[in-house]
């Protein structure tokens, strides 16, 4: 290996090395090659734990399609506690041979990565679909309703018809099985790809607000009362995408 330069030993650990040319590169003193090799490792490491919580979410998926349920959708919400802006929901129905590892709960991963995983999500999944709750329709149904009336829509929007529903802890009103868990979005693949398709929705639309209704901080908030967003709440008052149903809302009105 002494005959390769460092960089082209990196190009050769990058590339899926056979155990052998490991075992050359292992025996390799120089220190460039060793600190290399010390990097291929701790990567190696990751993906193999990547995968094992890949396994590990993707097994309810397999239980229902192993007992002939063709279709199995997960669906997540975003946004039901901010002060402005709607709640987004989404629905996703994985393929059987779905392998992106690296899916996991919006809240754990970065903007960076949703932003990554958003586009292969939806080239491989067999059908995803959104669903929208106005603050009107919150200021009406209550958020929870409102969150439950949304994923409905995404349900009915999607291309094909699931045979089970795994749902982050609600009941949605369709006719379909419903498994609920507790933190699903934790638990199951095809509930944190809804969670990363929901999210990545949400954040655009809010980024997209903040240009229409300046002062509240809506693209670093995303509705959510920080700071910066009350002060301006307090400022300018409230916009037509606030929830007047919610309480520090609700008193800037009654002023």
């Amino acid at each position: 290996m002494s005959e390769y330069t460092v960089a082209a030993v990196k190009k050769l650990l990058a590339a899926t090395p056979s155990a052998e040319t490991l075992a050359t590169i292992q025996a390799d003193s120089r220190k460039g090659v060793q600190q290399a090799y010390q990097r291929y490792l701790k990567q190696q490491e990751k993906r193999a734990a990547l995968s094992a919580r890949f396994e590990q979410h993707m097994r309810l998926e397999r239980d229902f399609w192993a007992h002939g349920g063709q279709y199995v959708a997960g669906i997540d919400e975003v946004g039901r506690g901010p002060l402005a802006g709607p709640v987004v929901t989404a629905a996703v129905v994985l393929p059987q041979d779905f392998d992106l590892i690296e899916v996991n709960d919006s809240k754990q991963l970065t903007a960076k990565k949703r932003a990554e995983l958003m586009p292969q999500i939806l080239e491989r999944a067999v059908a995803v679909s959104l669903g929208v709750a106005s603050p009107q329709q919150i200021d009406q149904l209550n958020i929870y309703e409102a969150t439950r009336v949304a994923m409905a829509e995404a349900v009915n929007g999607l291309t094909v018809r699931p045979t089970r529903l795994l749902v982050d802890a609600m009941q949605i009103p369709v006719p379909i099985a419903q498994t609920r868990l507790i933190k699903g979005d934790a638990k199951s693949a095809s509930i944190s790809a809804a969670s990363i398709v929901a999210k990545v929705v949400r954040d655009h639309l809010m980024a997209t607000y903040a240009t229409v209704y300046p002062g509240y901080d809506f693209a670093d908030n995303m509705g959510y009362g920080t700071a910066k967003h009350l002060a301006g709440l307090q400022r300018l008052g409230a916009t037509p995408i606030h929830r007047r149903s919610f309480s520090p809302v609700q008193n800037v009105i009654d002023r």
